[in-house]
């Protein structure tokens, strides 16, 4: 099944279709990861999004039914140099091809991602679109440039219904935004009893579950497209203890008066130093986010910055002056990735317990 990739800017990649047989459109993105596709494909933060992976040879553990982040991926493609047909791994339950073909999802394989990843570096991520080999060039390029892609990723994969994960030790309300299982996990370990909710759950309902504190997820597109967030995330700072990671930390950032903005490409990979500023200490973290907090803005707010990242010097991390509330914007669930960053989980732990 002949294939090709065509980017809004012109730039036309052949290769060999798997998956789903259909066409399908997005942010082309890219991931250094050398691990984890399963967790990355079911990463509901890649909504909207097809993913090019820098590393040449995908799919040769296969997939296995431990490592899923989400029970439907949201993800819109998937673009690889070497796909893997014969995986070799004790967990291996399917391929990855055949993982696609179950989930109606669509891939290339066979292109050159490292020049994919560089005109991605040089020009910024950009639309693109899979299809079939015959398919007129011109024609999808103008479909590109004249579509607009839907704003409403958060809602597409938040939970519609709040659920519970049950547990004996600290109540924590977890706002869906496009939260990964790993989030789930790390609570669950420290015995948390968690509720899950929508992202557009409002800070009254909240308060009445009367819990110990507050995660805020990670999750997909642009943090000034959730207005209503920030007026729960206002209306809960102070009343109780608050976590944010990844999307939950811009939207800490703006409902305390900073400002966000579009990063050229993004970090998307397990491999990510970042420094700590109070601990001056360094981790390797994963992460997975197209935008970020200004740094020049949080001098007009209440907000202290904690973390930065060291390839780039961009914001990574905050805590509130006053309130009992601090943020991240890479993951420290990992899934995939090192564990460096787990201990936060241990300082939210702890930010319970001293606010009790």
């Amino acid at each position: 099944m002949k294939k090709k990739l065509v980017l809004e800017s012109g730039e036309v990649f052949y290769g060999t279709g798997f998956g789903a047989e259909q066409d399908t459109a997005g942010e082309v993105v890219f991931n250094t990861g050398m691990t984890g596709y399963q967790e990355l494909i079911s990463d509901p933060s890649y909504c909207g999004q097809i993913v090019c992976m820098t590393y040449p040879l995908i799919g040769n553990y296969g997939i296995n039914r431990d490592d899923y982040e989400s029970i439907e991926p949201a993800i819109k493609g998937l673009i690889v140099k070497e796909l893997c047909d014969l995986p070799s791994n004790f967990r291996t339950q399917i391929t990855l091809d055949e993982l696609f073909q179950k989930k109606n999802l669509s891939g290339i394989s066979g292109i050159d991602t490292r020049r994919l990843t560089r005109i991605l570096r040089s020009k910024g991520v950009e639309k693109g679109k899979i299809v079939n080999a015959d398919a007129d060039e011109k024609a999808v390029i103008e479909e590109l440039k004249a579509t607009q892609f839907p704003t409403n990723q958060v809602e597409q994969v938040s939970t519609k219904t709040s659920y519970a994960s049950p547990g004996r030790g600290f109540k924590v309300v977890l706002v869906d935004f496009g939260s990964k299982l790993g989030i789930i996990r790390e609570l669950s370990q420290r015995n948390c009893d968690i509720i899950v909710v929508s992202h557009d759950t409002t800070a009254e309902d909240i308060l009445l579950m009367d819990p110990d504190g507050i995660m805020l997820s990670n999750g997909p597109g642009d943090p000034e497209d959730n207005a209503e967030a920030l007026v729960m995330i206002q209306k809960l700072l102070g009343k109780v203890p608050i976590f944010g990671i990844c999307l939950g930390h811009q939207l800490i950032g703006l409902a305390c008066g900073a400002k966000t903005y579009k990063l050229k490409f993004g970090h998307r990979g397990g491999n990510h130093p970042v420094l700590d500023l109070e601990k001056n200490k360094v981790a390797i973290t994963s992460q997975n986010h197209g935008y970020a907090i200004d740094q020049e803005s949080l001098k007009n707010t209440d907000l202290v910055e904690t973390h930065i990242a060291l390839n780039d010097r961009t914001n990574e991390g905050v805590k509130h002056k006053i309130h009992p509330c601090f943020s991240v914007q890479y993951h420290p669930e990992a899934s995939p990735g090192p564990e460096d960053a787990n201990y936060l989980f241990d300082d939210f732990i702890t930010l319970m317990e001293d606010f009790k």
